[in-house]
């Protein structure tokens, strides 16, 4: 059976937008029928909430498989309550310094039975640059970079694509990075013009990605653990996810 395509999402800043773009479009892609699997890597959790689960150190977690020798990740899926998404949570009270491998994410996966049963994997990770990060980047086919316009976030960017570049040419040479969204951009702020255009000028203008606006309705979906979707299916950020959807899904069907 073919395998999934597994999208990592990261960036080395903080707040901007990981956890976002991981529940929403993920949401997105369960909407239009694809079997969706999101895997939460950061131990804050985010993700977990925001996709109805509260945290806690009772249920079996990714972070399991790197202090059980044996453990069967396929035992940490939990089936959300909408069609086609489902979630491996995160344990905020792991400790990022018990990992041993930047392998064994990847080698879990493989030996599971997940391959056969999901069309997407999406995986959030934490702002930094450890071995949580790093397993999670090993384990994907493509990257996603998140970020907001401001001068810290496009730092990050850079930051992160230097260590990558580095990292994917020793452990997964046939990681591609998929673009980079702007996240909370206002399309007539000069500044937010000017800063996107850098990253253009950088990356090439092919690299950037739709764009999702500030929306209020956003911040409420969250706070319901709803995707904006569901919450509110007429928002313009709902209109934002679905836009940029679509583009992820031509860029991979013209890259397979």
């Amino acid at each position: 059976m073919k395998k999934p395509i597994s999208i990592v999402v990261a960036n080395r800043k903080g707040g901007v937008g990981k956890t976002t773009l991981v529940v929403n479009l993920a949401a997105e892609l369960a909407s239009r029928g694809k079997n969706t699997l999101v895997i939460d890597m950061d131990t804050q959790a985010n993700t977990t909430f925001g996709l109805g689960t509260n945290p806690t150190e009772k249920i079996p977690t990714v972070h399991s498989i790197f202090f059980e020798k044996f453990f069967s990740i396929e035992k940490a899926i939990l089936r959300t309550k909408w069609n086609n998404l489902y979630l491996i949570p995160a344990n905020p009270m792991f400790e990022h310094s018990a990992i041993a491998s930047n392998t064994i994410l990847s080698t879990k996966l493989q030996s599971s039975s997940i391959y056969n049963n999901f069309d997407f994997i999406l995986i959030d990770t934490p702002p930094s640059l450890d071995s949580l990060l790093l397993n999670a980047v090993v384990a994907s086919d493509y990257l996603l970079i998140p970020f907001t316009p401001n001068f810290l976030s496009t730092m990050g960017i850079k930051s992160l694509a230097r260590a990558l570049f580095k990292i994917a040419i020793q452990e997964n040479p046939s990681l591609r990075l998929l673009g980079f969204v702007p996240v909370m951009m206002y399309k007539k702020l000069k500044y937010h013009k000017k800063l996107t255009s850098e990253i253009a000028d950088q990356y090439g203008q092919s690299k950037l990605l739709p764009i999702i606006r500030p929306d209020l309705k956003l911040v409420e979906a969250f706070e319901a653990q709803t995707p904006v979707k569901f919450y509110a299916p007429s928002a313009k950020s709902t209109k934002d996810f679905e836009a940029l959807s679509d583009e992820i899904l031509k860029r991979i069907d013209n890259l397979v």
